[in-house]
C-alpha cells in the first residue's frame, strides 16, 4: 500500500470524527426577553442593557440574545420583579429599591441614604458580603441578581421652591425612590414614588412639589428644569445607585455555564462603563442647565444634619421588626463606616484640596 496514502487518510479521519463532536457539545441557542424599568429616551441608563445584550451576543457568537424592551412596552416600570418571578420575561433591568414595598432589604442593592459610593459600593459586594446577602435575598423572590450598571452619585433633585431650613420641608409633595422617602417623611415631607417617565408630567401639573431623577445628564432629557427652577445637591440618599438584571431562577438555572459567566462578565463591564459616562456626560450638561436659568442650591447644613439622623432612626426602626433587614445593615453599616474612615483619610483630603486649588486657579 502507498504509505503516503495510508497518512494522508490516518490525518483526514480525526476530521471527520471531530465534527459530530463538536456539533453534540455545542450550546444551545437561548433567546430571552428584558423588560427595563427605564424608558428608552434615558440612553446610558437604558443603554446599558443594551451594551449588555450586545456583548452576551457578541461573545456566545449570536446564540445567546437577549432582547431588551423600555420601561412600559411589555411590563410596567415598577411591576418588573412580579414578571420576572411569574416567568412572564426572563429578566429585567431594574433599580431593586423599587420593590421595598416587597422587602426594606431591596433598598441595600440599589442605595440607602447616606450609603456608599460607586467604589465601595463595589467593593461591599464583592469583599464585604453584600453579594451574598443580596444572593439570599433575590433567591426569596425566585430570581438570581446580577450588578449591571452605577449612575454614580446623584443630585438632590428639582423642587418649586427655596429649602433653607427643616421647616421648608413641611408638607412638601416630593417623589422620591426607595428609603430616602421613609426618611423624608420624618421631617414632614409627603414622600411618592413615580416611574421615570411619569415625574415631569406630575411636577408639571402640581401633583408633587419636587422630584428627584438621577444627576444633568438625564434630568435635563426629561425636562424639569421647565417646570422646578431649583436644582439641589448632593442627593444624600444615592451616593450611588445601583442598577440590576434580576433573573427569573429556573431560567438562570438552565443556561449553560458559560453563558452564565459571559453574562456577568458584560454586567461588571457595565457597572464600570455606565458610571463613567455619566462622568463624562453629567459636566456639560450641568454648565447648560445653569446657563438656561436654573438655580443651583446645596442642602444647608442643618437640613443635612436632620436627614442624617433620621435615617439612622430609619434603619434601626426596620431593623427592630424585620430580622433580614437588621443582618444586612449590621453589616453595611460596619463596612461603610469603614470605608469613610479611610476615604477621609486619603480620598478625601485629596478631592477637598485638588478642587479647591483648581477652582482657585480658574
Amino acid at each position: 500500500m502507498d504509505r503516503r496514502a495510508l497518512f494522508g487518510a490516518a490525518a483526514a479521519a480525526p476530521a471527520v470524527l471531530a465534527a459530530p463532536a463538536i456539533a453534540q457539545t455545542q450550546n444551545p441557542e437561548v433567546r430571552w426577553r428584558l423588560a427595563s424599568s427605564f424608558p428608552r429616551t434615558l440612553d446610558i441608563l437604558y443603554g446599558g442593557c443594551e451594551n449588555i445584550s450586545r456583548r452576551v451576543a457578541e461573545l456566545t457568537h449570536n446564540r445567546f440574545q437577549i432582547r431588551c424592551f423600555p420601561a412600559g412596552e411589555i411590563v410596567p416600570a415598577l411591576q418588573t420583579l412580579d414578571a420576572v418571578q411569574s416567568n412572564s420575561i426572563e429578566i429585567t433591568q431594574t433599580a431593586p429599591y423599587y420593590f421595598i414595598g416587597k422587602e426594606a432589604s431591596f433598598a441595600f442593592y440599589t442605595a440607602i441614604p447616606w450609603g456608599l459610593n460607586v467604589r465601595q459600593m463595589t467593593a461591599w459586594l464583592h469583599h464585604g458580603g453584600g453579594e451574598a446577602l443580596g444572593t439570599e435575598l433575590f433567591n426569596d423572590y425566585n430570581c438570581f441578581g446580577i450588578a449591571a450598571g452605577d449612575t454614580g452619585a446623584q443630585m438632590g433633585g428639582w423642587w418649586r421652591k427655596e429649602i433653607k431650613s427643616v421647616a421648608d420641608l413641611q408638607g412638601v409633595k416630593f417623589r422620591i425612590g426607595g428609603l430616602g422617602g421613609q426618611v423624608f417623611a420624618k421631617v414632614g415631607v409627603s414622600p411618592t414614588q413615580i416611574a421615570g417617565g411619569d415625574i415631569y408630567p406630575s411636577l408639571e401639573r402640581g401633583v408633587i412639589d419636587a422630584a428627584e431623577w438621577v444627576g444633568p445628564y438625564d434630568d435635563e432629557k426629561l425636562g424639569f428644569a421647565r417646570v422646578a427652577p431649583y436644582y439641589y445637591t448632593p442627593g444624600f440618599w444615592e451616593g450611588s445607585s445601583r442598577n440590576y438584571f434580576l433573573i427569573n431562577k429556573p431560567a438562570w438555572a438552565a443556561l449553560p455555564d458559560d453563558y452564565k459567566a459571559i453574562l456577568k462578565i458584560a454586567c461588571a463591564e457595565q457597572v464600570a462603563a455606565m458610571s463613567a459616562h455619566f462622568d463624562y456626560a453629567n459636566p456639560a450638561a450641568l454648565r447648560r442647565l445653569v446657563a438656561s436659568g436654573t438655580q443651583l442650591r446645596a442642602f444647608p447644613r442643618d437640613v443635612l444634619q436632620a436627614l442624617w439622623n433620621a435615617a439612622h432612626e430609619v434603619y434601626e426602626e426596620i431593623g427592630a421588626r424585620d430580622a433580614r433587614f437588621k443582618k444586612i445593615w449590621t453589616n453595611y453599616k460596619a463596612f461603610r463606616d469603614e470605608q469613610f474612615s479611610w476615604f477621609r483619610v486619603l480620598e478625601t483630603s485629596y478631592d477637598n484640596f485638588v478642587q479647591q486649588a483648581s477652582a482657585r486657579r480658574s
